[in-house]
């Protein structure tokens, strides 16, 4: 697939838009599915100190309450990442991220499509690109405000929380999709239901991303004495790194639709195709094969990462396609069998810095 098109679809997904909210999921039991999604092409940035510049103040916000804004939105990824964010003055020196509020007709738009027109008031509130062109656009016919999203009654219109928006817009620019927990910022109903802060699915997602936060200097004197043992929440809460605490763990993986008895787990190194086949027999007439991924059913191939083809399956090994895939036979409706494989992508080697 052609490489502007791929980015096309990845712009679509990452839109806030006003769409009316769907109901959220409900959770049962104690056993938390993994939600967060990593955009399938892996961009991220390589460094951990990203900076960042607003290009076009609002209309309705001054400059000073959206500068607090930005930083706090950014704030909220930094205490809970290894990254750390820095506003660059007016200057000649570019910026990793920028930001601006535009309205209908942003700089390349009418003749881009990989970067779409606002829509004027109401709609569309802002949208992001992926790494490495980290940029954040806010429709500047909305009205912005430092505090949480209210209708104004004497105004007739909504006014919007300028720290949730960016805050999920910022999680697009860090390289994260939509989330599937209701309870995650980077759901793409967020807006509706007020959801201003990280989740533990949004922790998850950056932290899959970039690793974990390490600002300690007695992490490694609490390892050595057994902590990491002897005091997990502890050392989960101030030494993640240190410990190799802070990424999910594997019982998360359970999905609603039950892999087989038998779970096959492989662990690859990244950029490995890995391939399955369902079944050693060709399935009887009138059987259908049916894959899901963590169990939600894959309804199509995604070109370059996952490939379906009646019972086998490719995909590509990285952060996006970890996870459990299931092949089912069904006859007559009923499912007559069933495999499972676990992929766990292979930890990169430490680096000697």
């Amino acid at each position: 697939m052609d490489r502007a098109i791929l980015l096309l679809l990845l712009m679509m997904m990452m839109k806030v838009s006003a769409a009316a909210p769907t109901a959220q999921a409900s959770r049962s039991g104690s056993v938390r599915n993994r939600r967060y999604a990593i955009n399938p092409l892996g961009y991220k940035w390589t460094h951990h100190n990203i900076t960042y510049r607003i290009i076009k103040f609002p209309n309705t916000l001054n400059m000073e309450d959206t500068r607090k804004a930005i930083s706090i939105a950014f704030t909220k990824w930094s205490d809970v990442s290894p990254l750390t964010f820095t506003e660059l003055p007016d200057g000649n020196a570019s910026a990793d991220i920028t930001l601006g509020f535009f309205t209908f007709n942003h700089t390349d738009c009418w003749w881009s499509p990989l970067h779409p027109c606002f829509d004027g008031l109401n709609g569309e509130l802002a949208h992001a690109f992926l790494p490495p062109r980290g940029e954040i656009h806010f429709d500047n016919h909305e009205f912005w405000i430092l505090g949480k999203s209210r209708f104004s009654w004497k105004q007739g219109v909504w006014l919007n929380d300028l720290v949730q928006v960016a805050a999920h817009e910022i999680g697009h620019a860090l390289g994260l999709w939509h989330s599937r927990d209701p309870q995650a910022l980077m759901h793409p109903n967020a807006t509706y239901t007020g959801q201003r802060n990280i989740a533990q699915d949004d922790v998850w997602g950056i932290q899959r991303l970039y690793g974990c936060m390490d600002k300690k200097r007695f992490c490694d004197p609490w390892a050595r004495l057994g902590f990491c043992e002897r005091r997990k929440m502890f050392m989960k809460k101030n030494c993640p790194r240190r410990c190799d605490l802070c990424l999910e763990p594997l019982e998360i993986l359970a999905t609603p639709t039950p892999p087989s008895a038998n779970v096959k787990v492989k662990t690859v190194p990244r950029g490995r195709v890995v391939g399955f086949r369902c079944g050693t027999k060709k399935p009887r007439p009138r059987s259908k094969v049916s894959w899901y991924k963590d169990g939600e059913r894959l309804l199509a191939s995604i070109p370059g990462y996952i490939v379906m083809k009646d019972r086998d399956l490719r995909i590509v090994a990285n952060e996006f396609n970890e996870g459990v895939y299931t092949c089912r036979v069904h006859r007559g409706g009923d499912a007559v069998s069933a495999n499972s494989w676990a992929i766990r992508l292979k930890p990169d080697q430490p680096s000697n810095s």
